[in-house]
């Protein structure tokens, strides 16, 4: 038979645990309930910014509709040039496992 004082030191050791997975538990919760804020947060600047960015486009359109500018031309005419201007990738540095 285990005598009561093995008992008590382990049932001692037990609510120990408990309370540090308790303290752990409301730790993690806090955590995520902020985690959540910032996502709320950081969804509501996007929507923001997305906003912004639509009535600047919605300008830039005017006034390229104004200056008979083709919008879509000087896009792709400078994501022609930035795909120039980008460095080729090098064969010579590529690694084998030979």
């Amino acid at each position: 038979m285990v005598g009561l004082g093995s008992t008590a030191q382990k049932l001692q050791t037990v609510a120990e645990k408990a309370e540090k997975v308790y303290e752990r538990m409301n730790k993690l919760r806090e955590e995520v309930e902020e985690t959540q804020q910032t996502v709320d947060e950081t969804k509501e600047r996007v929507g923001t910014v997305e906003d912004e960015l639509a009535e600047q486009r919605a300008v830039l359109d005017a006034i390229a509709a104004e200056y008979d500018i083709d919008v879509d031309a000087v896009a792709a005419e400078a994501h022609i040039s930035e795909a120039e201007d980008e460095p080729a990738p090098n064969e010579d540095t590529a690694t084998t496992d030979d």
